[in-house]
């Protein structure tokens, strides 16, 4: 039996804000991601982003796929979510795409659609109220793209989204003064650099989240060490376009 799609939504408890838990994907999810949870608190990252059922929301280098079913449950039946995967990932990485297309073949993803083509297209899915990247905003700057590459997606997220429409914006944390400089190494990038970087497409910085930090994180190993890997130093940005 499918699960009942719930709307997440935040409610007020003692004076703080208390988060719903998730959308039930009508899929399930993989037990990989379900233990992901106690470290990444969707919950609260998809209420800090303002997901809401019918919302079109452009998720871009979804990788394994696991805000993929959690953004399809949130948009519900009348929502839309494109996972845009870049020419360049599908190239290098072509399971992502495979393990992608199997997930929106699977019942109840009906609402996702998956793209391959240059981030700079990602136009083309809109108008969207949310474009959504966790993870992998270093990765604009990575060795493997052109220099200008996070420039231009960044202004093609300001065209794709409707106005008032957020960007959400999710990566592990480099040490003050890193800048990008460890895209390609570390695989952080340093927040500052992002927040700053981000603005110059008119998308206005409107607040940040401690969701998913981790003070311990030292922020000199690369992600995928043992020693940090699924705990490292993350910052959570929302930006949005201008409402006129």
């Amino acid at each position: 039996m499918r699960a009942v799609l719930l709307a997440a939504v935040a409610l007020m408890s003692a004076g703080r804000a208390a988060f719903a838990q998730p959308a039930a994907p009508a899929g399930g999810r993989p037990p990989a991601d379900v233990a992901a949870d106690v470290h990444r608190h969707p919950d609260q990252v998809i209420a800090f982003a303002g997901v809401k059922p019918g919302d079109t929301v452009i998720e871009m280098i979804p990788g394994g796929g696991y805000y993929t079913r959690l953004l399809s449950a949130a948009v519900g039946p009348g929502g839309r979510v494109f996972a845009v995967v870049p020419n360049v990932m599908a190239e290098m990485k072509p399971e992502t795409v495979t393990s992608e297309r199997a997930l929106a073949a699977e019942p109840g993803y009906g609402n996702v659609t998956v793209v391959v083509e240059g981030l700079g297209k990602i136009t083309d899915q809109g108008p969207a109220d949310v474009v959504w990247t966790t993870q992998n905003y270093h990765d604009l700057h990575n060795n493997h793209v052109p220099p200008d590459t996070a420039a231009a997606v960044d202004k093609a997220v300001f065209a794709a989204l409707k106005p008032g429409g957020v960007y959400l914006v999710e990566d592990h944390v480099a040490a003050a003064g890193a800048g990008a400089s460890q895209a390609s190494t570390l695989h952080r990038i340093e927040p500052a650099f992002a927040r700053a970087e981000i603005t110059q497409s008119g998308l206005r910085f409107e607040a940040t989240s401690s969701t998913v930090a981790n003070p311990a994180d030292p922020h000199t190993a690369a992600v995928f060490d043992p020693s940090i890997r699924g705990r490292t130093d993350q910052f959570i940005f929302r930006f949005r376009k201008p409402a006129a």
